[in-house]
């Protein structure tokens, strides 16, 4: 059957009176971990005593046993949550079993005529049975449809939560219904145009909401909360960048609990099935540093130098920084070519950042500063102590100088450094870390060794 179009009168039989509410005023608080708390004002005209009330246009994912209503001498007897959309396959469905009318038009003439029909299955296919035989309604190309004399009580065109109350008087009478839902989250995301000549870079945060709930949201007071709130769905988490400290800096944005709130400074629709993009931060020529880093494993013998990582350095804090908290996102990272125009150079995730903390982000690895690692030598001292020499060589095909932090891992227990050419320092338990020079075309050599004692 090309074409199946049901005429649809609305016969739905109950022993209550049945009133519907369309979407009302409308405010949403949405969390980064895929949830968000639905808050809508609707005014309901009741009489005295129980009815059901049946409010449309709530999320297809809403979480029913969330959902509270409250308002002025209304008490919940019974409250349903109908997910089962309206649709002609959900229609035949929900008559298995059922009589419907079959009409065919006769192509050369356009008479109609009509019988009626038993549905006795729906399974890939639907199964009459008309009179005394049965028939397979097929996509055959000739004109046919289907009648329903009525819509099937749990199908709704929209998602439908529907609750009986129990009413002290009749009269309008304001109400909230507030619910949970996954489906409606959002994300931050950072473009940074950095310039390395200057050591400044422009940050442009935006905000991403993210809707697939079902139904769209007209016209919303938005608030967003950036913290990790218990519950929901979390993200999967992509490469991070790196807090090399974190900040003690208060600031003036709005708090609940231990989250920061960022509210949408205009009402907004979201709708279904959209992405939307909203600005909530812009800084320009805040400090920003360029360096290279190497991490070498412990005991770990490069015999094919390694590429240095290109890491992008800077603040959040008020003073030489940022001046915000940070939502955990992805920053994008730009610089200008020789034309002028911004080109692409790598990106990183972040966490959630306080300000005045200190960030690195690594923007990918660096064509032409390598490092190759060598353990020297590995003499046993005695049954619980070893020596250890190790040899750094970095090497710079850059025409101007650059500095590498080379960091040595794995330092776990008691290791002492015995030995070293350059002046390093011990930057956690299990790290070292050297700033190496090395001449534009040069190369440079670190050299260390460690008293590993079991």
């Amino acid at each position: 059957m090309r074409s199946l179009l049901a005429t649809l009168p609305l016969l739905l039989s109950s022993g209550l009176a049945l009133a519907q509410s369309a979407q009302g005023d409308v405010a949403v608080t949405i969390y980064n971990n895929n949830i968000a708390l639905v808050q809508d004002g609707r005014t309901l005209t009741v009489p005295a005593g129980r009815s059901r009330q049946e409010f449309s246009d709530v999320s297809a994912q809403i979480r029913p046993e969330t959902a509270s209503l409250a308002g002025s001498g209304l008490a919940i007897v019974e409250q349903n949550f109908d997910y089962d959309l309206l649709s002609p396959d959900k229609l035949m469905e929900k008559a298995v079993g059922q009589t419907i009318t079959i009409v065919r038009t006769n192509p050369a003439t356009g008479a109609e005529t009509r019988e009626q029909a038993k549905v006795l299955a729906a399974n890939g296919g639907i199964v009459l049975q008309i009179g005394n035989h049965i028939e397979v309604l097929r996509d055959d190309g000739l004109p046919v449809r289907v009648v329903f004399d009525k819509v099937p009580e749990n199908l709704r065109a929209r998602p439908t939560l529907s609750v009986t109350i129990d009413a002290a008087k009749a009269g309008a009478i304001p109400t909230r219904l507030s619910y949970l839902t996954p489906g409606l989250g959002w994300t931050s995301d950072y473009v940074m145009l950095f310039d390395e000549k200057t050591a400044a870079a422009d940050m442009q945060g935006w905000v991403t909401l993210t809707n697939n709930t079902g139904t769209s949201y007209a016209n919303a007071r938005t608030l967003l909360v950036a913290g990790n709130v218990g519950g929901g769905q979390n993200r999967f988490r992509a490469l991070q960048g790196r807090l090399d400290q974190a900040g003690t800096e208060s600031g003036p944005r709005e708090r609940l609990g231990d989250y920061y709130l960022y509210p949408l400074s205009e009402r907004t629709t979201i709708a279904n099935a959209q992405q939307k993009q909203v600005s909530f931060l812009d800084v320009k020529g805040a400090p920003a540093r360029k360096t290279y880093e190497f991490v070498n494993g412990w005991l770990a013998n490069n015999d094919d130098p390694r590429s240095a990582a290109s890491v992008i350095k800077f603040s959040t804090g008020k003073q030489g920084g940022l001046g915000d908290q940070l939502p955990a996102g992805t920053i994008r990272v730009y610089m200008r070519d020789a034309r002028g125009d911004p080109q692409f150079i790598g990106e990183s995730r972040i966490d959630h950042t306080p300000m005045g903390s200190s960030l690195a982000i690594s923007t990918g690895d660096a064509f032409d500063v390598k490092v190759r690692t060598v353990v020297v030598e590995r003499k046993r001292l005695s049954d619980r102590r070893w020596q250890t020499a190790m040899r750094y060589t970095v090497t710079n095909a850059r025409p101007e100088p650059v500095a590498v932090d080379v960091a040595q891992d794995g330092l776990w227990g008691d290791v002492r450094l015995v030995a070293q050419s350059i002046e390093g320092h011990r930057v956690s338990a299990d790290r070292m870390e050297w700033k190496v020079p090395v001449p534009a075309n040069g190369t440079a050599e670190l050299t260390a060794t460690f008293d590993t004692r079991y």
